[in-house]
């Protein structure tokens, strides 16, 4: 195989796996099974450097979805999926990353600030009238999630709890 063509199917892998739908690491599996070992595939012999390359496409992508269900500005487009499936993601980036040594410090911190943002607009909007609440999880689920991200409970807006699903 002549390297250029090497190199087009691993750019055309890393483009499906970056911008997959909901389950990035899915999109990467199937990836690394077409590349290496599917009878119809190339059967390539991956460097170290190639997988890594795919897997922070699939990194890339959980980070993306993660952002996107965590801004406001998404609330009421078809994409937008809510806080309930930024929780879901996030546990599966932090099983992904912790399973291939990738730290993650730097996007929790990001994904904090996003989460208390959100929830300080939406406190802000619903309260003026201008909407109402967004928040697609309970006050259980979304506390569970602030604090596995490692939110300190003392920033989250107060009455934060209101915007929440009630228990069923």
């Amino acid at each position: 195989m002549h390297p250029s063509d090497r190199q087009a199917l691993l750019e055309e892998e890393f483009l499906l796996v970056r911008h997959s739908g909901e389950i990035p690491e899915v999109a990467l599996h199937a990836s690394l099974y077409y590349l290496c070992e599917d009878g119809e595939g190339p059967c390539l012999r991956l460097t170290s450097e190639e997988i890594d390359c795919l897997r922070q496409a699939a990194l890339a992508r959980y980070r993306e979805i993660i952002l996107r269900d965590l801004e406001p500005a998404n609330r009421d487009r078809s994409l937008f999926r809510g806080i309930r499936r930024a929780n879901h993601n996030w546990y599966r980036f932090i099983r992904f990353s912790d399973s291939i040594g990738e730290p993650y410090g730097e996007f929790r911190l990001k994904a904090i600030e996003a989460l208390v943002g959100y929830l300080r607009l939406e406190l802000d909007e619903v309260a003026d009238g201008a909407r109402a609440p967004s928040v697609n999880c309970t006050a259980e689920a979304l506390l569970t999630f602030a604090l596995a991200m490692g939110l300190d409970q003392a920033r989250i807006p107060a009455g934060w709890e209101r915007l929440c699903l009630p228990n069923r």
